[in-house]
This record gives C-alpha cells, sequence and structure tokens, in this order.
C-alpha cells in the first residue's frame, strides 16, 4: 500500500514538473547542479523591469529599463541596464546604461537566484558631457542594495522548487554559462531521470 501511494505521488510529481517545463523552461540538473541558461535568466528580467525606486518622498524617481544579461567566464555575471530619472513627478529623462558586475546567491525563501555583492562598473551617458553625479550614484546603490536582497534575478517555477524541499544550498555561481547552485544532495534521487534535462 505504502508504494502504491509513493508511485502516486511521484506521478503526480512528473506531472507538476511537466506543467512547469511547459510554461517556462526548466532547469537543468546534474549530480548535486541545478543550472539555468543565460537566455532563461534574461527572459525571466524581460518581464521584471522597468523598476522604478522613488526617493526623497517621490521628488525623485530612478527607473531601470531594458536589462541586458551577460555570463563571462569567472564567478561574476554582468548586467547593463538603462537608467532615467524623473523630478517632482515629471516624466523620466533618459541618464544613460549603467553596467554591473555581480556574485551570485541562491535564496530558498524566494526560490530564485538573487545579486551577491553587485558593483557599478561603468556608466556611459546618454549624452555627450553627462555623467553620474554623487545623488544619483547614491540613488542607484541604494536601489542595488534593495534589489540584491529582495529580488530574484531569476526564480524558479513552484513545482520545481518544491521537489528540492528543504534540501541545503552548498553554493551559488556562475559556471559555463550558466547560474548554477550546487546542493547537499544528488538531485537526482529527488527528481525523476531525464524530467528536467534539456
Amino acid at each position: 500500500m505504502r508504494l502504491r501511494s509513493l508511485m502516486t505521488r511521484l506521478a503526480a510529481s512528473t506531472v507538476l514538473i511537466a506543467a512547469a517545463i511547459g510554461a517556462q523552461a526548466a532547469p537543468s540538473i546534474s549530480g548535486r547542479e541545478l543550472a539555468v541558461g543565460a537566455s532563461d535568466v534574461q527572459q525571466y528580467l524581460d518581464g521584471s523591469f522597468p523598476r522604478t525606486q522613488d526617493a526623497l518622498g517621490g521628488l525623485i524617481a530612478l527607473t531601470m529599463s531594458h536589462p541586458q544579461l551577460s555570463l563571462p567566464a569567472g564567478e561574476r555575471l554582468n548586467l547593463g541596464m538603462d537608467v532615467a530619472l524623473a523630478t517632482a513627478g515629471g516624466n523620466p529623462a533618459k541618464l544613460g546604461t549603467v553596467k554591473l558586475s555581480s556574485g551570485l546567491r541562491y535564496d530558498a525563501q524566494t526560490q530564485g537566484f538573487h545579486l551577491q555583492q553587485p558593483t557599478v562598473d561603468d556608466f556611459t551617458p546618454a549624452s555627450q558631457g553627462g555623467r553620474l553625479d554623487s545623488r544619483t550614484r547614491g540613488l542607484l546603490n541604494a536601489w542595488l542594495s534593495d534589489y540584491a536582497q529582495r529580488e530574484p534575478i531569476y526564480k524558479l517555477d513552484p513545482a520545481v522548487a518544491g521537489l528540492l524541499g528543504a534540501l541545503q544550498v552548498q553554493s551559488a555561481q556562475v559556471k559555463n554559462g550558466k547560474l548554477v547552485v550546487t546542493f547537499n544532495q544528488n538531485l537526482g534521487n529527488l527528481v525523476p531521470a531525464g524530467v528536467l534535462g534539456k
């Protein structure tokens, strides 16, 4: 009787995962690692932006849009985005494009990958002679800190994340052009073989 119950639960989990794959690209699994490709993360980011951060009681609004992700060799990802500033409820004026780099962390609570210690590496002004002044840089850094803490750059489908249960995360990193989280157990023991692989 217990075997039949276990088989029924396993079949239900497989159906949930298959449904999740249709709604959102599935991560791939290899041993203890779960990996998500750059194109899947970019698609998630495209649906999450633009984002606006108000400051000074709404007198200033900083809007980030058009995120562009790249996953170069190394341990940090690169993310570029357009920055616009609006004052006193006016229309936003594009300041330029900011490029940042960041480490990566996985948060089991949000079931997502988050920026870890992002830094602004470059700024290209929208107009010649434009610059990122200290006030705007301060707003940008405040926004980055808040975004990195609260918002994932990619969130696993709840059906997939539910299968991972209470596994412990050992690391999250950029590896071979993918976002990779390593758990304390072999994921093949939890997820039927071939269900998530691309």
